[in-house]
């Protein structure tokens, strides 16, 4: 008697659409892939709404400004979140650390230093990790030690530190700010202009086909399955692409008139008549948060402690 064989649980590779073929080849995630075209949809009709104005070198660095400090507040999240967690706190405490190193840089430390000292930002930047590490540690003891759910302590958290940002400045402007200090938010001279964003986007891309040829190195000592080289071509080029178009982008976006000429006057450059262009380049925040991901990168993906969560 002979037994039926038993059907297959998928197709053979070569039986495959092309397209299917591909992405298998590359390993591209199809989530994620749609995420991205969802994104891109999202974009381009935001730029046919507002005349042609969203996808333009000014606005895109501006984003890319605004969006840093929400970056580095969801490699955070990430770790919270795949813990089952929540934290709806993180917007206040961030206001609240932000007003707090606010008043430190303009108020309290130029008492004891004086304006404009050079270890002004250091200080600052130091009271703003230790209180923002002294305030989650605190929510996490309360949630994993004393067992109330993250919901409601973050919940809490949201009221109490959104009140205690607006109670230490009273609503009233922080200034005057240090100059060394504003860098880190972004502006005209929050960047580092066009010839170093190259240097950036270069060492960005050289970084990718390393780490491709790590990985392939990497599977091979191992005996897994490797991707075809074409494929690995193709993911080395895609990414060298995007970050050198999203380098051009940056370095499109000239600095403001008054900008320039206190620029022009400090190095002692002649303005020509129609004006000088100076690219602001990648912004300051921005090289925070790509380094900020990185370093949470390898702490989720290459330590204990992020095997763990």
């Amino acid at each position: 008697m002979t037994q039926a064989p038993a059907p297959a649980q998928h197709a053979r590779p070569s039986h495959l659409p092309p397209l299917t073929r591909f992405l298998k080849s590359t390993e591209l995630d199809t989530r994620m892939l749609g995420l991205v075209g969802a994104l891109l949809l999202i974009w381009i009709a935001f730029h046919v709404l507002s005349g042609g104005l969203f996808l333009t070198p000014r606005n895109l660095w501006n984003l890319s400004v605004q969006s840093s400090s929400v970056a580095i507040m969801a490699t955070g999240m990430v770790l919270v979140i795949v813990t089952r967690n929540i934290d709806l706190s993180i917007g206040s405490m961030l206001g609240f650390i932000g007003m707090i190193m606010g008043v430190t840089q303009a108020d309290l430390l130029p008492k004891l230093l004086g304006f404009e000292h050079p270890a002004t930002w250091v200080l600052t930047l130091a009271v703003g990790l230790v209180l923002g590490v002294i305030l989650g540690a605190f929510q996490g003891f309360v949630i994993a030690y004393l067992g109330i759910p993250s919901f409601i302590v973050t919940l809490g958290g949201l009221l109490v530190w959104r009140g205690a940002a607006w109670w230490v400045t009273s609503g009233q402007t922080v200034a005057p700010l240090d100059s060394t200090f504003k860098l880190m938010g972004g502006g005209p001279e929050g960047s580092i202009g066009a010839t170093w964003s190259w240097v950036v986007g270069l060492v960005v891309c050289v970084a990718a086909v390393l780490l491709l040829a790590h990985g392939r190195a990497q599977r091979k000592k191992f005996h897994f399955p490797l991707r075809p080289m074409t494929a690995e071509v193709f993911l080395g080029g895609v990414a060298c692409a995007l970050v050198l178009a999203a380098v051009a982008i940056v370095n499109a976006y000239p600095r403001p008139i008054g900008s320039v000429r206190r620029y022009a006057e400090a190095n002692h450059i002649a303005l020509p008549e129609g004006g000088l262009f100076i690219s602001h380049g990648i912004a300051i925040p921005v090289l925070i948060a790509i380094g900020v991901g990185v370093a949470m990168t390898f702490l989720s993906t290459r330590t204990r402690f992020g095997r763990y969560v």
